[in-house]
């Protein structure tokens, strides 16, 4: 067991934190407020290599590993977990799927784009009516009488970075009788005829990450942009997703790790009876509970990037590893958060301070991509073996 970090996962954690802290930290709480969709910054990422980590060079990425990726990922969101957002699907969602299930052409096109940052990637599977359900969905695609194009009826939610996003992953059923079996991907042109956007969604947190409705209405699909075969859909989604979780669950580790840091810089300056607030037993055991939740959410989140590189070579399923990591490091974040806002108690509850941000932000990462609930479900199915 090595625990030491290769030149290449060096490098792109270097690189990382030095943008985070120089370029995105010191506007955070400014495109916090605003809910402005820091697009120059993301172009600048692009350029870095951080908009396409795992995508090879001849795609336009960084051509590095999935413990580059995490490293990288918790570097940005520990400077600002929206930054990260628009990272993780750029990279985990939309690169990510494409890469593995895609054509030569349509890797060319519509991977390079995102991966160098030319353009912002969404993903398109939650609707209205169906979130942890997916294989429920409403949306259709008909093939032509000609077999050249699919036309595409379909109204998808909470879509990250929808507002900006030139192309979508976007998941439609082919064959309704056949539930999750008949549900196909496709590749979404958001400038052709039969798009829109809809509303911007006012949120809690990671208020930076733009997220909106978006429908398409007769839309016409070519056959070529379709990702990988009629019915495999479902299968594409969940193995997206696997990957996806270990991105959030480094999210949420960089969430925790800012908070935690916040803590530990009050805890040295704050006094209270004449004293460091931090020589108190009470915070102490706060630091404590903190720093062990924290490291205990980035090793698991670190085995579980390194089961995916190893998934790779073995072609074994990484959905416990991705969902372990994400539903451990997610609970911790919004606990580590919510401990440092108490820490520093009517400060905490002040914009002044970054930790009532950090506490907003944590939030969402037990919710997206698979609640904590369903992480939960995963985890003891497999174990169990029973459904």
């Amino acid at each position: 067991m090595d625990f030491k970090l290769t030149e290449e996962q060096q490098m792109i954690q270097d690189t990382a934190r030095d943008f985070a802290r120089s370029t995105i930290a010191p506007v955070a709480a400014e495109f916090d407020a605003s809910g402005e969709f820091p697009l120059e910054n993301i172009r600048k990422m692009g350029e870095l290599g951080l908009m396409g980590i795992e995508v090879p060079d001849g795609y336009g990425g960084a051509g590095l590993d999935t413990i580059g990726y995490v490293l990288a990922m918790i570097e940005v969101c520990a400077a600002d977990a929206a930054h990260g957002t628009i990272m993780s699907v750029n990279n985990s969602l939309f690169c990510n799927g494409i890469l593995k299930y895609g054509s030569e052409e349509q890797k060319q096109k519509y991977v390079r784009a995102i991966a160098t940052g030319a353009e912002i990637g969404a993903y398109a599977l939650t609707e209205p009516q169906s979130g942890s359900d997916a294989s429920t969905m409403k949306s259709r695609a008909v093939l032509s009488d000609d077999g050249t194009h699919y036309l595409i009826n379909a109204r998808k939610s909470w879509i990250t970075s929808g507002p900006y996003a030139r192309y979508l992953v976007l998941f439609a059923s082919t064959d309704p009788e056949a539930g999750a079996r008949g549900i196909t991907a496709f590749l979404i042109d958001t400038e052709r005829d039969g798009f829109h956007r809809g509303k911007t969604e006012p949120k809690l947190g990671i208020r930076a990450s733009a997220t909106c409705e978006v429908e398409l209405t007769d839309y016409r699909c070519p056959v070529e942009d379709r990702l990988g075969k009629e019915g495999e859909g479902f299968k594409i989604a969940m193995s997206v997703l696997d990957a996806g979780r270990i991105g959030i669950a480094a999210q949420a580790v960089g969430i925790a790790q800012a908070a935690y840091e916040a803590s530990i810089a009050y805890a040295r300056e704050r006094k209270a009876f004449g004293r460091e607030i931090g020589t108190f037993q009470m915070i102490q055991a706060k630091i404590a509970d903190m720093k062990t939740r924290l490291e205990a959410a980035r090793l698991l989140t670190l085995r579980a990037a390194w089961a995916k590189m190893e998934s790779e070579r073995t072609g074994a399923r990484i959905t416990v590893d991705g969902s372990m990591a994400k539903l451990f490091a997610s609970e911790a974040a919004m606990w580590i958060a919510h401990q440092a806002v108490q820490l520093h108690g009517g400060m905490g509850y002040s914009k002044e301070m970054p930790v009532e941000r950090y506490f907003r932000d944590a939030k969402i990462t037990e919710i997206y991509e698979g609640t904590s609930e369903i992480q939960r479900m995963v985890i003891a199915r497999s174990e169990t073996g029973l459904r």
